[in-house]
């Protein structure tokens, strides 16, 4: 079988790639303009219509709705936020706490939701699994188990290489954390639900429609501009491509592979019965699904960034890439090692200079934005949409503050990435960092974090 590379992603095999809906005809206005079409721009358009149904919402997508890392990603709907460490030290561990809280939860309300608008995007809640491999790993993995339980999930199991195993069957396992604050999902069909959803409620949505500026009350495109009281961004990895905004978010590229679906006889082997989804405690850190079609999706940083802040048309992928993801798999799964690779695909997320996921709204001219998720976007994005439209509520003089709005992640700033070619040559040399103290502790027996690892954390502010 020959891998398809590129193809937008395999989730858009399984649903199609949509036919765009109609650009922006011309100047408009909005009480609401969100610019981007994914989970952000879509959740945040859901969940202001309902809660206040006579906002004139328009929502401004430059390819269609799903086209980068919403309809690209692993499909891991789970609890985990970008920066909650940072924000302990920044804002105390109550703050910290509260955030977390929030991102628990949050699972939960994608699934209600998406039950509520009979959203079928083949979720099921086994969980989250992240393993070890190396005594280092281990370590690591005993050390974030204890930080987890110590922000208020008393329901985290860590996990013997034994019982491990009787979930997954991950060759070389040395012990393993689970939650149940997480779920698996088709990334395609709960976005495509969701702007059906969206439109259902009076929404616009025009596609095919880049914004090429952002400025107060004015979000301008090729055809038009639209004029609102509010512009919200949420362009996440897609950012560096709005005027202004190059050194905001870097675009980091994760890429993924899909098998084709395994028989039987591999799944009595490897087992995975619960569906979890599979992370480990690598620097290069990998990630899984057992998707609805019992096949592997697989996905881990390739060639971590394009120099410039590009970002690719299709989602074609590095040959190298896809031989090691594929060679990931058959050392995770050696009865594997027979299975096709139907397709690999790459996409961009959004990453700040500290690694803090945030939102905001600048009250005084009414721009605001939400991202940053640094790969943790499908659940995250679902808080930071409820968050944006509790700030719009509390400016406009609908609402007033909430829970969520006092979040410690809110009008949280942070500088600029460096200038070329620094930044190219920090991120490369980051990775090419982690990758090598990986080999290293996996060929090791030391229970420490390898010092060439810490040092490229400390640099980075990525801990």
């Amino acid at each position: 079988m020959t891998t398809v590379n590129g193809g937008i992603s395999f989730w858009y095999a399984q649903t199609g790639v949509p036919t765009p809906r109609e650009p922006l005809p011309g100047d408009t206005t909005a009480d609401v303009c969100i610019v981007g079409g994914g989970y952000t721009g879509l959740w945040t358009a859901y969940y202001l219509k309902k809660a206040v149904p006579f906002l004139r919402i328009t929502v401004l997508e430059q390819k269609f709705c799903g086209y980068g890392a919403s309809g690209r990603n692993g499909g891991w709907l789970y609890n985990g936020i970008a920066g909650r460490d940072r924000y302990a030290k920044l804002h105390g561990r109550d703050a910290a706490l509260a955030l977390q809280r929030a991102m628990n939860e949050t699972v939960d309300e994608v699934v209600r939701v998406a039950a509520e608008e009979r959203i079928e995007a083949d979720i099921h809640m086994g969980g989250v699994l992240e393993v070890a491999h190396s005594p280092a790993q281990l370590s690591r993995l005993k050390a974030f188990h204890a930080a987890e339980a110590a922000f208020g999930e008393k329901d985290r199991l860590l996990l013997s290489a034994a019982e491990s195993a009787a979930r997954i069957r991950v060759a070389g396992t040395a012990g393993g954390t689970w939650t149940p604050h997480g779920a698996r999902v088709q990334p395609v069909k709960l976005l495509q639900g969701l702007a059906g959803a969206v439109e259902a409620l009076g929404v616009v949505i025009h596609e095919s429609t880049p914004v090429t500026e952002i400025r107060p009350k004015h979000a301008v495109t090729p055809y038009g501009s639209v004029r609102a009281p509010y512009v919200l961004r949420c362009t996440e990895g897609f950012t560096a491509s709005i005027k202004g905004q190059r050194r905001a978010w870097l675009p980091m590229n994760s890429s993924m592979i899909v098998t084709e679906p395994l028989p039987q006889h591999v799944w009595d082997t490897i087992g995975w019965e619960g569906r979890e989804t599979l992370g480990d405690m690598a620097h290069a850190y990998m990630y899984a699904q057992r998707t609805a079609d019992d096949r592997i999706a697989l996905g881990g940083r390739g060639v971590p960034y394009r120099f410039g802040s590009r970002t690719d048309n299709n989602g074609r992928t590095q040959a190298a890439t896809i031989d090691a993801l594929r060679e990931i798999l058959v050392r995770f799964f050696p009865a594997a090692a027979g299975v096709a690779v139907e397709q690999a695909w790459s996409g961009v997320l959004g990453v700040p200079r500290d690694w803090c996921a945030s939102v905001e709204l600048d009250r005084s001219t009414g721009l605001g934005w939400a991202g940053g998720y640094v790969g943790s976007g499908v659940a995250t994005s679902n808080l930071a949409a409820r968050t944006l439209r509790d700030l719009v509520q509390l400016d406009s003089g609908q609402g007033g503050q909430t829970e969520l709005t006092g979040l410690p992640w809110v009008g949280h700033r942070v500088r600029r990435w460096e200038p070329e070619p620094l930044r190219w040559l920090g991120v490369h040399g980051m990775y090419a960092a982690y990758r090598s103290a990986d080999r290293r502790e996996q060929a090791g027996r030391s229970g420490e974090t390898d010092r060439v690892a810490k040092f490229a954390d400390r640099v980075t502010g990525r801990h």
